[in-house]
């Protein structure tokens, strides 16, 4: 619609005007919007344009399509990218197996723990922002964590706990070095369950700020800073977002991150619109086999989870750790970012020195074998490669069966995407990296 040809129809103040006018200015930005969202594609090309073998990658297809029919997945999505261009993409299988729904390639997954990445993202943009220094302890912006206590389980006689040799520090909590760990833990989780903590993989009736604070008051596993432990300091990163930049962790999220790099369809908690997209999830048990997840959460001494959390519930709780759902797609623009020095099209989130950082060794002596960055596992760092790959290559993975890499060396990315847990042992995941990576021919 002609903007000046409104103003010739009636006088500026009229009804008629003013509501021209605004459908106008929705209809341009949703243009702009839309316009946006294109530029942010992955182009896509012949595999060989890349310096891949079209027929090497078909052994993805076969690979998938065994274990569908060994009923150890019911669908997959598979991307492979190199030089800034998709050249594999494929969806098999079923998105919902009982109800005969095929699978397909903008199916949204719940991708966990590979959330983690996304949130060390986060912190990292208001790192650059001057917000705080890594070594900062956490309790200068959360207090609820001062004075920090680690539990000391002695041979007989009850658990005590002692003051900790130090403060949990940010960089802590993106290494995972931070003493805290995770509701399954046989030290701490009951404790934890007490203490009304959320691990972010079933409905749960707060906010992060509420599980947070809860965990705040509880033991440590060790003094912070001694040894690796997978654990809950992402979601306390995600808060930690929340009081620095005075938005939700949703809201920055979307704003900051899923925006800028017109990653339309990850979501905490999927919309009522696109949830016929959301990949069933099933489990699959010895003698059992693949079967459907459960109404029930399914518990395993503390822990519990389920796989109705992105759809039903409160949809409060903005897990940093392991809350986002996500399309293969959608998180190949993240790591398309990554891999280019933290920027994607027009939009530059982060410095290539923050990346360099992000993608460096912090564990050091912490770890003998196992190197860890700030929100990415990191290959072949401290010992030879175990499989096709390059050394340097930064990775992670879900709690449902889904997992990314990024090989600067290589300039390629790779994404796996089913919903299974636990596993059938098969490691899919694993095959899918050899056979991506058997395909390079350049």
């Amino acid at each position: 619609m002609n903007l000046a040809r409104v103003t010739e129809l009636r006088p500026r103040g009229s009804v008629l005007y003013t509501s021209a006018m605004n459908h106008c200015l929705r209809t341009l930005g949703a243009c702009l919007l839309a316009s946006v969202l294109a530029a942010q594609q992955l182009p896509t090309t012949k595999p060989e344009s890349v310096g891949l073998s079209s027929e090497r990658l078909e052994r993805i297809s076969a690979l998938v399509q065994r274990g569908i029919d060994e009923k150890r997945i019911a669908g997959a999505v598979t991307l492979v990218a190199r030089r800034g261009q998709i050249a594999w993409l494929k969806a098999q299988g079923m998105q919902d197996r009982e109800a005969s729904k095929p699978m397909p390639t903008n199916a949204i997954f719940r991708i966990c723990s590979m959330s983690k990445a996304i949130t060390s993202l986060a912190v990292m943009m208001l790192y650059e922002e001057g917000d705080f220094l890594l070594d900062d302890p956490v309790s200068k912006y959360i207090p609820e964590f001062r004075n920090p206590k680690v539990l000391v389980k002695p041979a007989s006689g009850p658990s005590y706990t002692i003051p900790a040799t130090r403060e949990i520090t940010i960089r802590n909590l993106l290494t995972h070095t931070s003493g805290i760990t995770y509701t399954w833990n046989a030290d701490l989780g009951y404790t934890y369950k007490a203490a009304k903590v959320a691990d972010g993989l079933v409905q749960y009736d707060g906010t992060i700020q509420d599980s947070v604070k809860h965990l705040a008051g509880l033991p440590l596993l060790f003094n912070p800073g001694e040894r690796f432990e997978y654990s809950l300091g992402v979601d306390v990163l995600g808060y930690l977002v929340e009081v620095l930049s005075h938005k939700t962790f949703n809201e920055f999220l979307r704003t900051r991150i899923f925006e800028p790099l017109g990653m339309q369809d990850t979501y905490f908690f999927v919309p009522d619109n696109k949830l016929n997209r959301l990949a069933t999830a099933y489990t699959w048990y010895p003698g059992k086999g693949l079967n459907r997840f459960p109404d029930a959460p399914i518990v395993e001494g503390p822990f519990s989870y389920s796989a109705d959390y992105p759809s039903r519930g409160p949809k409060k709780l903005y897990s940093g750790g392991a809350g986002l759902c996500s399309t293969a797609e959608n998180y190949a623009r993240f790591c398309q970012l990554m891999l280019n020095g933290g920027k994607l099209g027009g939009a530059r989130l982060v410095s290539r020195k923050s990346v360099e950082l992000m993608t460096h060794d912090q564990l050091g002596k912490i770890s003998s074998d196992q190197a860890f960055g700030l929100g990415f596992g990191i290959n072949a760092e401290k010992g030879p490669l175990s499989e096709l790959g390059s050394p340097g290559e930064y990775n992670w993975g879900g709690f449902f069966y889904t997992a990314f890499t990024i090989d600067p060396t290589e300039q390629m990315i790779t994404i796996f995407m089913a919903q299974v847990h636990p596993d059938s042992g098969r490691d899919l995941e694993g095959l899918f990296h050899v056979l991506a990576y058997q395909a390079i021919i350049d």
